[in-house]
C-alpha cells in the first residue's frame, strides 16, 4: 500500500478530542452483529433479505476463501458489482482479512477498469457474469492479461452461467465454512480501509484512499448531526461504489445498527413503493433523484407516509423543489462534499427550510473550514474563493500518485476541493460552482452554474448545463445544453433569450448557443461531466461554420447522434 499523508499534529489532535480511535471497522462491525445478530440489516429490491447474523455467516465464508488463496492484511481487492446486497457481503469480507476494499462503478469499461486494478495493484477481483446488457465476465477476461498483479477472479453467477472456468460466488459459498472470529485479521485503525474512485469530471479517475478512522469518524459524526438513530431505515439509490453510497450506505447503518434498503436501479415509482413498503426515514442522492419522486407524488397523487427527509448533493436544490418537498412532509437538506472530504457541510433536518434555498448549511462537529483565494490565503465572509476543509474525514491521499495529492492536501491537512464558494458570518456556505466552472466572456468570469439557476427555471426544460464555448473574439461564450420536457420536440434560442428577458435576468448571463440533447452526462453522484459536453461540442463545431452568434437557432441534432457520442450513456 502507498505511503499515506497524514499530519502528525492533527493526528495528535484528532486522538485527544477522541475523534479517532483504536477500532477499526471490523470491530465496529463484530459489535452490531453481537448486539443485533437477528436484526435485518440489508434489504435489496431482488427480494434478499438479511440480518446483521445472516450477513456475517455469508462474509465469513467469503472471508475464509480470501484467506485460503494468500490475501494479507492491506492487499487491494477490487469489484464491480452493482448496488446488490452481495456489494455489502464482499465489503464486510474484506474488513475481516484485514484487506482493502476498492469498489469500481459498473459503467467503467475494460480499459478503465484495467487502469484502475493496476493502479491499486488489486490481487482479487469480483464482479458478475453479465448485468445491464453487459458481458463483466468477458470485459475482465479480456484485460486479465494486463494486470500483473492480479491473481484470482470471481465472478457473481446469479443472472447468467459463466462461460469460463473462474470459480463463482455460488461455488464458494457452498465450498468454505465461515472463518472463527478468532481468525479475524487485526489492522490499524490508521491504515488504510479503502480506495474509492473519484468521480472523474475532468478525465481519468483517480483513486482517494481512506482510513478506518476517516470513515469511522465521518459516519459516525454525520449521523449524530443528523439525529438518526438504530431505529432509523435508509434508502439507498445511488451506487454502493460511490461516497454517498459506501459511507451513508453501509457503513452508517452499520454502526448505528439499522437498517439499509437498496434499490440496483432507481426507478421513482418503484422507489416509492419500496420506501413505504420498508418504511424508510431517510434517503440521500442526487438532485434528479428527489425531482422524479415529486413528480411522481405529484402527478399520480401518490404518497410518502415514512420518508422524514432527503439529503441532495452533487447539485444545487432549487427553492421550487424544497418548498414543494416540504408540502408533502419531506425534508430537503443540501449537502456538500466529494469523495476525498466525503460530505461535512450540510443543513440539519431541524433547521430553517431557509437555510436550503440559499446554502449548503455548515461543517460538523471536528471538521474546519476556509475560504481562500488563488493564493490560497484566508478570505472574509462574503467574498467569492475557494473551499478547504481540514478534519478527521479528509482522505489520506491518492494511491499511486503522490504529485496529484500533493496538489490538493497540504502539509498541514487543508484539502483544497476546486470548489467556488462564499460564506457567511454564522459558517454557512453557498457552493457556487467549481473553479473551472468559470466561464471568461470578454474578459468577464461568468459562473457557469448561476447561469444554468436560470435556464433550470425554464418550463420547457427538464435539466440542463452550461459550459463555455471557444470563441477567437471573446475568448469564450455561453453555450447551454439542455433536456426538453417529455412531449416538447424543439425549442428555439430565441424562446428561451426571450423568456430570460421578461425575467429581467441580466443579458450578460444569457446563452449564446444552444444544443437539445437527450440526456445530461453526469457521475454517480450527480455532477455534470462537463469535459464530455465539452468534447461534444468541440465536434460539433467542427461540423459548422462558425455562427455570429446573434441568437439564431441552430439545429437540433437527432437522438441517434448522442447516443453514438456517449452523450445518452448511463453516467
Amino acid at each position: 500500500m502507498d505511503e499515506i499523508k497524514i499530519n502528525d499534529s492533527q493526528k495528535k489532535l484528532y486522538e485527544k478530542m477522541g475523534y479517532w480511535g483504536k477500532k477499526t471497522l471490523l470491530d465496529y462491525w463484530n459489535t452490531s452483529v453481537k448486539r443485533y445478530r437477528d436484526k435485518e440489516f440489508v434489504v435489496d429490491d431482488r427480494g434478499y433479505r438479511y440480518t446483521y447474523g445472516q450477513l456475517d455467516e455469508k462474509a465469513g465464508i467469503i472471508a475464509s476463501y480470501f484467506l485460503s488463496i494468500g490475501v494479507k492484511p492491506l492487499d487491494v481487492i477490487s469489484f464491480q458489482i452493482p448496488i446488490w446486497s452481495e456489494f455489502v457481503i464482499v465489503t464486510i469480507a474484506c474488513m475481516k482479512v484485514g484487506a482493502v476494499v476498492n469498489p469500481i462503478g459498473m459503467c467503467y469499461s475494460g480499459r478503465e477498469v484495467s487502469y484502475l486494478l493496476n493502479l491499486c495493484k488489486s490481487r482479487v477481483f469480483l464482479c458478475p457474469t453479465y448485468y445491464n446488457k453487459t458481458n463483466y465476465e468477458k470485459l475482465i477476461l479480456s484485460v486479465e492479461k494486463d494486470v500483473k498483479s492480479l491473481k484470482h477472479i470471481v465472478l457473481l453467477d446469479n443472472l447468467k452461467e459463466k462461460e469460463s472456468s473462474i470459480a463463482t460466488l455460488t461455488q464458494i459459498l457452498s465450498s468454505y465454512f465461515p472463518i472463527k472470529l478468532k481468525d479475524e485479521v487485526r489492522v490499524n485503525s490508521n491504515d488504510v480501509a479503502a480506495v474509492l474512485c473519484t468521480s472523474g469530471t475532468t478525465g481519468c479517475a483517480k483513486g482517494a484512499m481512506m482510513t478506518h478512522n476517516n470513515i469511522i469518524f465521518s459516519e459516525k459524526y454525520f449521523s449524530k448531526e443528523l439525529g438518526l438513530t438504530k431505529d432509523d431505515i435508509m434508502f439507498m439509490p445511488a451506487p454502493l461504489n460511490h461516497a454517498t453510497g459506501f459511507h451513508h450506505g453501509i457503513i452508517a447503518p452499520m454502526l448505528m445498527g439499522s437498517k439499509v434498503v437498496l434499490q440496483q436501479k432507481f426507478k421513482s415509482r418503484k422507489a416509492i413503493n419500496l420506501m413505504n413498503r420498508e418504511k424508510c426515514t431517510w434517503s440521500m442522492g442526487a438532485t434528479p433523484f428527489i425531482y422524479d419522486i415529486l413528480k411522481n407524488i405529484r402527478e399520480d397523487k401518490l404518497y410518502l407516509s415514512s420518508l422524514k427527509f432527503y439529503l441532495c448533493g452533487g447539485a444545487v436544490v432549487p427553492e421550487e423543489m424544497a418548498r414543494q418537498a416540504y408540502e408533502y412532509g419531506i425534508k430537503i437538506c443540501e449537502v456538500y462534499g466529494s469523495t476525498e472530504s466525503v460530505p461535512h457541510v450540510f443543513v440539519r433536518p431541524d433547521e430553517n427550510i431557509e437555510l436550503t434555498f440559499g446554502t449548503a448549511g455548515r461543517p460538523m462537529e471536528g471538521v474546519e473550514i476556509r475560504i481562500v483565494d488563488e493564493n490560497r490565503k484566508e478570505i472574509l465572509p462574503g467574498n467569492l474563493g475557494e473551499e478547504a476543509s481540514r478534519g478527521p474525514n479528509v482522505f489520506v491521499g491518492y494511491i499511486g500518485d503522490k504529485s496529484a495529492t500533493n496538489k490538493v492536501l497540504d502539509d498541514e491537512g487543508w484539502f483544497y476541493s476546486g470548489d467556488l464558494c462564499v460564506s457567511d458570518t454564522s459558517g454557512n456556505i453557498n457552493i457556487i460552482g467549481r473553479k473551472k466552472d468559470i466561464i471568461v466572456r470578454g474578459g468577464e468570469n461568468l459562473n457557469s452554474n448561476h447561469i444554468s439557476q436560470y435556464i433550470s427555471k425554464f418550463p420547457l426544460i427538464k435539466d440542463e448545463a452550461v459550459i463555455g464555448m471557444p470563441d477567437k473574439r471573446l475568448g469564450e461564450r455561453i453555450c447551454a445544453y439542455v433536456v426538453l420536457e417529455k412531449g416538447v420536440h424543439f425549442l428555439e434560442l430565441g424562446e428561451l433569450l426571450e423568456y430570460m428577458r421578461k425575467e429581467k435576468i441580466p443579458k450578460r448571463y444569457w446563452p449564446e448557443h444552444l444544443e437539445i440533447i437527450d440526456k445530461i452526462p453526469r457521475t454517480d453522484s450527480g455532477k455534470v461531466k462537463k469535459n464530455l459536453l465539452a468534447k461534444d461540442l468541440k465536434v460539433r463545431m467542427g461540423r459548422q461554420e462558425e455562427s455570429s452568434w446573434k441568437g439564431e437557432n441552430l439545429v437540433q441534432e437527432d437522438q441517434e447522434k448522442q447516443q453514438n457520442q456517449g452523450l445518452c450513456a448511463p453516467s
